[in-house]
């Protein structure tokens, strides 16, 4: 059978394909090919779980149905850099298999659900539905849009701006898969994970999350982020969510 023989039955449109088409218009016959996809799902890892580690090389691109993880880099000494959060929908590093070898990991920061496709298959995909392909490369080009972003929040933010723009980009970002209600979202990040992201220490960490709790940016409780006022706590980071870029199916 081909990696093209997915059942095109009707379905709810998975997050991984509801996401892709928010980047570019993608047909029905697109969006059953990403959730034929989807339905073909690992068995669920265990948090702490590394879906590939740095120096791995790789031959398939993970697609994250269910809970978060992150990219992250490692030094010798054990030190680790948490370079960017992966949200249900998002793809990992899909064109990471063009390369010799990869120069990350990523682990999973939850218990997650992810669906992998192999080289192969994804070379049929890319050449049989060339709107997948586009749309793929739109979320390639927001990645790294949003990772120069990252680059700016460690190098020239406050570590107060640093943590009011960090949930401000998962605010906008979940909101656009539907994962935000209310005010809030589930976030199940730990300060050490979050003192990764953000380069600075567990102490650091503990007591920015305190200050931001005493001025009411942030409502934080058995995993749950609240936010009481979104476009306060954008003031105090100056966001723009330009880099998220939202119009970026409009604009094609």
């Amino acid at each position: 059978m081909s990696s093209l023989d997915i059942p095109q039955v009707a379905m709810k449109d998975s997050i991984t394909a509801q996401k892709l088409a928010a980047h570019w218009p993608l047909g029905r016959r697109d969006r059953d090919v990403i959730n034929g996809l989807a339905g073909r799902a690992l068995q669920p890892l265990r948090t702490g779980t590394d879906l590939f580690t740095q120096g791995d090389r790789l031959t398939s691109i993970f697609f994250l149905l269910e809970g978060w993880a992150a990219r992250y880099k490692m030094l010798e000494d054990g030190r680790r850099q948490i370079v960017s959060l992966l949200l249900p929908g998002d793809l990992c590093d899909p064109f990471c298999f063009l390369l010799h070898r990869a120069d990350h990991g990523v682990t999973a920061l939850t218990p997650v659900r992810v669906a992998e496709i192999g080289r192969s298959q994804f070379e049929e995909i890319a050449l049989a539905h060339p709107e997948i392909t586009k749309a793929m490369w739109i979320n390639a080009l927001i990645t790294a849009s949003i990772q120069r972003e990252w680059c700016v929040n460690l190098g020239r933010r406050t570590a107060l701006e640093r943590f009011s723009h960090l949930f401000c980009e998962l605010y906008h970002r979940l909101l656009k898969v539907g994962l935000v209600s209310g005010n809030g979202f589930h976030f199940p990040v730990t300060q050490l994970e979050l003192a990764d992201a953000t380069g600075l220490t567990m102490v650091h960490t503990n007591r920015i999350l305190q200050e931001m709790r005493r001025q009411r940016l942030i409502e934080l409780h058995r995993r749950h982020l609240v936010v009481p006022d979104l476009a306060a706590l954008e003031r105090v980071c100056a966001f723009d969510p330009s880099y998220l870029h939202p119009a970026a199916q409009e604009a094609s």
